[in-house]
């Protein structure tokens, strides 16, 4: 199953170009890594493929159909790079993560499997003890954690990261990426948008590089072994890339 076909896409913020001619496609159970230069086009990228955004010329479908008709029913999660607006409600860790439950069933919520599908995921992603915290009490790392379990809840079949760790100290960063390999082997599709190269080319099989325009789609280890930081970013590709113990 392809989860995402993006076709010459390209868009612009008024005369201000983003994007331009990119095409590419996600298939299921891939963990793509999207990687490129600060204002290159990747969180565009994203709103497109969710439907946020509209091409100004090429196509982009999601699973097959036009990007909000492909996201009803749960079927991607996204967990935005600033959770900051959710996690000031009121709410705590177990009604964020009933909310995705709550994608596949309107607005009504009943029935023991339903329970035991949050319970299942808050006890996947390792924040069962936190069920009845408040969101807004929990450290970065901790909310990231809730956000990703809401969207097991739905049984996603893709999760939509937009540098999901920024402002997370390093040991729960790493707890977090491990977290995302173990799922992604488990079979959920990952599209990761992440800063630090090394990061992605670690857990990533598949890497797109942008920079307004596709320089490279494809396996991880041909990325490593291009020239294509150098082109994309316009600098020496060890300059960009971190090493992790």
């Amino acid at each position: 199953m392809t989860v995402a076909e993006i076709e010459n896409a390209t868009f612009g913020y008024g005369d201000r170009p983003v994007l331009s001619d990119v095409s590419m496609t996600v298939e299921n159970g891939e963990f793509l890594g999207l990687v490129g230069p600060n204002g290159s086009g990747k969180s565009t990228l994203l709103k497109l493929v969710l439907g946020l955004q509209t091409p100004d010329e090429g196509t982009v479908r999601l699973f097959g159909e036009p990007p909000r008709k492909g996201r009803k029913g749960g079927r991607v999660g996204y967990v935005a790079q600033n959770v900051t607006a959710v996690s000031g409600m009121p709410v705590t860790v177990e009604e964020v993560v009933r909310a995705g439950r709550s994608s596949l069933l309107g607005f009504g919520f009943a029935g023991e499997e339903h329970r035991e599908a949050v319970e299942y995921a808050m006890e996947t992603v390792g924040i069962s003890n936190l069920a009845e915290r408040r969101v807004a009490r929990l450290s970065g790392g901790q909310q990231q954690r809730a956000f990703i379990a809401r969207a097991l809840a739905a049984d996603a079949d893709v999760l939509v990261l937009d540098e999901p760790t920024v402002g997370v100290d390093a040991e729960s960063r790493e707890e977090f990426y491990t977290l995302l390999h173990d799922l992604n082997e488990d079979g959920l599709a990952v599209i990761l948008v992440e800063h630090d190269i090394g990061v992605v080319t670690e857990h990533a099989d598949r890497i797109a590089c942008l920079n307004r325009k596709l320089y490279f789609h494809g396996d991880t280890d041909e990325f490593e072994a291009s020239e294509v930081l150098a082109e994309a970013y316009g600098a020496n590709q060890r300059q960009l890339h971190h090493d992790h113990d």
